[in-house]
């Protein structure tokens, strides 16, 4: 049988709080600081002498702990018994309390094998084994410190414990895994992506999909990593440099012989379909020519609604039969210029979609110079489903290279590779601090420095509560600064304050 061990943490050790290392008993105190627990013990005459105590150590859990107390666990099999009181915020008393009573489960989670914990939802690794926990350390939960009966809970805990015994194992050792999930947790429904060129647009949407699209099998039973209605605003849209696309394995040429073939009305023999031909002659009328027009004698007019998708056919058609990924074309004059909005009922990030946005260039294009000459504005690209089918090897490799050499979230000179700030289009703040009032000022203001109005606080909560209100920020990088800058200034306005005291 192994020796007595001595208590020894693997992990956290700076946020222990350690009695008696020849304990065998281990107190989770949840949410409520560890110096009111070891408070409310002595309150309660328990044992906390260092050469007596049963208690080894003492510790928050508010949740996200709970994989480094485990393996606190597993290398500290004298630990026979958890004591569990405070403050349980977040369900942690259970979890801990269900994994060494009722044990795991198998689960899966972001496309990984996982434990879950009986009882609840919490999942963990698969790197320890858990039945050197469950039913082997004793767990009793008790309430929060201001109940009554958490002090008689504590007594009767103490008073009740059976006499030490030596560890029932060796100490097992267990480093936490590098965590490297298939895709990473976001809202899959709700991405939305501003860049001002095309290339730069697409160059984000392969980022984003290959660091959050789900897993999925496609109709056709292959698997893809998939968002859902990922909408781009492209607001410069005029083609890239034919060296940056070469970079990335396009030609210019390609997309040129395109933009000339989606506004031909002419289906090739063999052909299902053509988005020149389902807009230009499929319904017996041009399409493109009919919302010009209507523009041109109407520019405020919303009805230039075109749609490719015919239900009529398309829903009903056989498998072999193509279908029109592009489903509808939405052309507006909006601050004086031509927009377009396009929806696809189905993108491929890498073959697709890029080249689909340099057709609706061109189709905009066309809509604007029929029209009398509108110049045109921002494209707007609606993907109900988009993309990256993980099984191709050369594409898959791209869309890695392209992610890792994503190092900021600015604007990029491709010419020159400078790097500039992206702008918020909500506005800037300029930050200042009002020393007779003892606050924080940021004033915020429009792309042309007109000033919009004020935000004032005393600290930088106050006045980031008053920004959320009023929607100031569309930009998680201007977000991130203006929150640095908040902090900064109400350091400063505390030193300021101290030295007038």
């Amino acid at each position: 049988m192994t020796s007595l061990a001595i208590f020894e943490p693997l992990y956290f050790s700076d946020r222990l709080y350690i009695i008696n290392p020849h304990g065998d008993v281990g107190i989770a105190t949840l949410w409520t600081p560890v110096r009111q627990v070891v408070d409310f013990l002595a309150r309660y005459g328990i044992d906390l002498d260092p050469a007596s105590s049963r208690i080894a150590v003492l510790g928050t859990l508010y949740g996200d702990g709970l994989p480094q107390l485990i393996r606190n666990l597993l290398w500290n099999p004298q630990i026979h018994h958890i004591l569990i009181l405070g403050q349980n915020l977040s369900g942690s008393a259970e979890e801990l309390a269900n994994l060494l009573t009722l044990g795991v489960e198998q689960a899966e989670r972001l496309n990984q094998p996982r434990f879950r914990i009986r009882g609840t939802t919490r999942c963990l690794d698969t790197a320890f084994d858990p039945a050197l926990l469950t039913d082997q350390v004793r767990p009793v939960s008790l309430g929060k410190l201001s109940a009554p009966e958490t002090a008689r809970g504590l007594q009767i805990f103490f008073a009740t414990l059976p006499p030490p015994e030596l560890p029932r194992r060796d100490r097992v050792q267990v480093p936490l895994p590098e965590y490297r999930p298939v895709y990473f947790p976001s809202e899959p429904r709700a991405h939305t992506i501003v860049r001002r060129k095309p290339l730069d647009a697409w160059e984000e949407v392969v980022t984003r999909v290959l660091r959050f699209g789900v897993p999925v099998v496609a109709g056709e039973g292959k698997p893809r990593l998939e968002l859902q209605n990922l909408k781009v605003i492209v607001t410069e849209p005029v083609a890239d440099a034919e060296a940056d696309l070469r970079a990335v394995g396009f030609l210019l040429a390609d997309f040129q012989a395109y933009q000339t073939a989606i506004l031909s009305d002419i289906r090739p023999e063999g052909v299902d379909y053509t988005y020149g031909h389902r807009l230009r002659r499929y319904w017996g009328l041009d399409l493109l020519e009919a919302a010009a027009t209507r523009l041109k004698a109407n520019p405020g007019s919303r009805g230039g609604f075109l749609t490719v998708w015919d239900p009529a056919t398309d829903l009903v058609a056989d498998a072999t039969v193509g279908t029109p990924c592009l489903t509808t074309l939405f052309f507006r004059v909006f601050q004086e210029v031509l927009t377009l909005t396009a929806t696809f009922r189905v993108h491929n990030v890498m073959s697709a979609w890029l080249r689909n946005l340099y057709g609706l260039m061109a189709l905009q294009a066309e809509v604007g110079r029929v029209a009398g000459g509108l110049p045109v504005g921002a494209i707007t690209v609606i993907s109900h489903a988009i993309a990256i089918d993980p099984d191709t090897p050369e594409r898959l490799d791209l869309a890695r290279q392209i992610a890792a050499a994503k190092i900021s979230d600015g604007e990029i000179d491709r010419a020159t590779g400078k790097r500039t700030l992206r702008e918020d289009p909500n506005g800037y703040f300029i930050f200042t601090v009002d020393q007779a009032a003892e606050g924080i000022v940021a004033v915020h203001k429009t792309r042309d420095g007109e000033t919009l109005t004020q935000y004032r606080g005393r600290t930088a909560m106050d006045v980031e509560r008053q920004i959320v209100h009023d929607g100031a920020i569309s930009d998680i990088g201007h977000a991130l600064y203006v929150g640095r800058q908040l902090a900064i200034l109400e350091e400063r306005v505390k030193r300021e304050k101290t030295k007038t005291c």
